[in-house]
């Protein structure tokens, strides 16, 4: 590539096997504790999720990956698009490649609504390409309760069979949440996983499973997939190995705790949004949903 010719883009896809790779290469140079590389050999990479990247001698030096997303925005599915492990390496800053790259994905993108989590040090690139920041809230309600019963099994998302029954789940089952959520989404969580990022995933029933754990009095729920309505607070004693005082909730609970008040502004992760029309409620986006 010449000094003034711009960048070409590739679009790495599922079965773009080299190029893939080299994408599961790129991935720890940039953001340090991340990988794609056991995602990739569980088969959880497919049509959704695109990648695209500038790739010079068989190496991606910029990247913007795109996950095709089926948004939850009140009750109404909306098809959209979450954009992830958007960078450069460090030595090729300066070149204008992930301008290339951002380009490119959104091009991609077209008219539909998009959404990305930035880390604090990146958050004036995105309004470059339109996009705006919005709160993300958290929630925590206090509840006291003490464990009782046999405790709920751990599922292991090594297994194929495992990750079947949460895609199925996740397809068909009732939304964790529909003020602002998503469907679909287990090909996210099972990255976390295969990251060791998710808290461990428990079975309730053959028909609901959530991702929870306990630190020091309070109950982590981060997830709940379940075909059916679920008596929550009829398994938390299942869910705990201690007595607990409090729960927070990794996403909006207005089905599972209506009375769950807002505890302060989620600040881990700041949302960006294209085209969307957010609730005016309070509201978190799925965590095991961020790309």
């Amino acid at each position: 590539m010449t000094a003034n010719a711009s960048p070409r883009v590739t679009e790495i896809g599922p079965r773009d096997t080299a190029a893939r790779a080299a994408f599961c290469d790129y991935v720890p140079q940039v953001f340090q504790r991340a990988s794609f590389h056991r995602w990739s050999e569980w088969g959880e990479w497919n049509d959704d999720y695109r990648a695209f990247a500038v790739v010079e001698d068989g190496r991606v030096l910029a990247n913007a990956s795109v996950m095709r997303m089926r948004l939850l925005l009140e009750g109404r599915e909306v098809t959209g698009y979450q954009l992830g492990a958007v960078g450069c390496l460090p030595e090729q800053r300066g070149r204008g490649l992930a301008r290339a790259v951002m380009e490119a994905a959104l091009d991609f993108c077209g008219d539909a609504p998009v959404l990305l989590f930035a880390n604090p040090r990146v958050l004036q690139f995105y309004p470059r390409f339109g996009f705006a920041p919005r709160r993300q809230d958290l929630f925590a309600a206090p509840y006291e309760a003490t464990p009782e019963g046999a405790p709920a099994p751990t599922l292991d998302l090594s297994e194929a069979g495992v990750r079947a029954g949460l895609a199925a789940l996740s397809d068909r089952g009732v939304p964790v949440t529909e003020r602002f959520g998503a469907r679909g989404y287990s090909t996210i969580a099972t990255w976390y996983a295969a990251n060791g990022f998710a808290r461990p995933l428990r079975r309730l029933t053959d028909d609901a499973w959530v991702f929870a754990s306990v630190e020091d009095d309070t109950l982590y729920l981060d997830d709940i997939f379940t075909r059916g309505p679920l008596d929550l607070r009829a398994w938390i004693p299942r869910l705990i190995d201690r007595p607990i005082r409090r729960i927070q909730f990794g996403f909006t609970p207005e089905r599972w705790w209506p009375e769950a008040p807002v505890s302060g502004e989620d600040t881990e992760a700041d949302l960006f949004v294209r085209g969307l029309d957010l609730p005016r409620e309070p509201h978190r986006f799925p965590v095991l949903a961020h790309t």
